[in-house]
């Protein structure tokens, strides 16, 4: 082989890799914390070979590890790999440039008119992101489905959300995983655009909610708790419709800073 030609099969390879490792990316934004050997399945791919990328990804610094939430069984804990800051960067090129000039603007907006003004913006942009969606949404058999419908939602504007029953039996409910957010380096610096959207989330769903994490704060994904649904005809209530950020479910139904 000559060397145009060693040069062309190295650059072909570096191009293949390049994209199987954008998969493998994608595939975290959307699935959140995911092991190996899933990741190989979804991709078809062999073990070695999708080792061989998320090594290539955590020594870059767009994927992290951690052990897998404690399952009963014995042995050690599956190894899970998920997305740091710079992966979701990497999975959402081109939204730091328009980050700075929302910070830019929302800056002066909050200097020129102050901090109702911003909050003003935050909920016309929370409920125009689910506007169109809301029929769907409120066509849902139950809150468990009108949940799934919002997640659905949700993906389409771009978040790569996914909803899930809590797996704490004590805290019946869904959880609403957002796994990307396009907006995550400017509500680090504006929370009002998390909590518009919380609040948005609990008038469409009908019932309180609690944002449990936010990718803002620096967790791996935002994900609000939506408790189960009660039989409230029984007792001739309504479920309220408050939003509760941060700590533990037990805080619901009040405001937690």
């Amino acid at each position: 082989m000559t060397a145009p030609e060693t040069a062309h099969a190295e650059h072909a390879r570096s191009a293949a890799d390049g994209r199987t490792r954008d998969a493998v990316v994608r595939l975290l934004l959307e699935r959140g914390p995911t092991t190996a050997a899933t990741l190989a399945d979804r991709l078809h791919l062999s073990g070695p070979g999708v080792r061989r990328h998320l090594d290539a990804l955590c020594a870059e610094g767009s994927v992290a590890t951690r052990d897998a939430p404690a399952s009963g069984k014995r042995g050690r804990p599956a190894r899970q790999f998920l997305l740091t800051g710079s992966g979701r960067a990497r999975a959402g090129r081109g939204e730091h440039g328009s980050a700075e000039l929302a910070v830019a603007a929302l800056r002066r907006l909050g200097e020129a008119a102050g901090e109702e003004a911003v909050k003003a913006f935050a909920r016309e942009r929370a409920l125009s992101m689910v506007g169109a969606h809301r029929e769907h949404v409120e066509a849902g058999t139950d809150r468990a489905d009108r949940t799934r419908r919002l997640a659905d939602a949700l993906t389409a504007e771009g978040y790569a959300a996914s909803s899930r029953s809590s797996a704490d039996a004590r805290v019946a409910g869904e959880q609403l995983c957002q796994h990307h957010c396009p907006v995550a380096d400017v509500a680090a610096e504006f929370p009002q655009l998390c909590e518009a959207e919380a609040e948005v989330f609990a008038e469409l769903l009908g019932t309180h909610v609690q944002r449990l994490a936010t990718i803002a704060r620096g967790d791996a994904a935002c994900t609000t708790h939506v408790p189960a649904q009660r039989s409230d005809t029984q007792t001739g209530t309504t479920a309220p419709t408050d939003t509760t950020t941060g700590g533990a479910p037990e805080n619901q139904g009040r405001q937690v800073v």
